[in-house]
């Protein structure tokens, strides 16, 4: 049974369902923090959370579209910054740590620590409710919403 979501545009009023990408992708994202929640190991944490912010990304791309311009490869990161600037702080945040999910995927674990995994995954979580909000309540669900960090993750 597929789930309906449903994309709210408050200022006409108007109700759009969602691309079926848009919500594959946000329960893919979903699944990643799931793994990272439940994972053993502060690099596998680090790992999930940063596949889990990648796929909520790319269901912002998939929603608003790809941005034109250069047919050259580009990150989500980047093409995230063109279709959704208000969510500029987490594409930056994300991209600065696209480098050290590289070294850990190139077996460099002893890199992430717990503290490290556990500002991943709540940054993570963060930014797949802050896409949550923009996708399904329209550009100004997340005006309100900055990066911020969580001091601990409740267990």
């Amino acid at each position: 049974m597929q789930q309906q979501l449903e994309r709210r545009d408050s200022a006409e009023s108007i109700v759009a369902p969602l691309p079926a990408r848009v919500i594959e992708l946000l329960a893919r994202a979903d699944a990643e923090l799931v793994a990272a929640q439940f994972s053993p190991e502060p690099w596998e944490q680090l790992s999930h959370a940063h596949l889990a912010a990648l796929r909520a990304g790319a269901a912002v791309v998939a929603a608003r579209g790809t941005p034109s311009g250069r047919r050259a490869p580009r990150t989500v990161w980047s093409m995230l910054g063109a279709v959704a600037p208000e969510l500029g702080s987490w594409s930056t945040y994300f991209a600065e740590a696209a480098a050290l999910r590289a070294a850990v995927d190139a077996g460099r674990f002893e890199l992430v620590g717990p503290a490290r995994a556990e500002e991943a995954v709540c940054a993570a979580e963060d930014f797949v409710d802050a896409v949550r909000d923009l996708v399904l309540g329209g550009a100004g669900a997340v005006a309100g919403r900055t990066l911020s960090m969580r001091v601990s993750r409740a267990s």
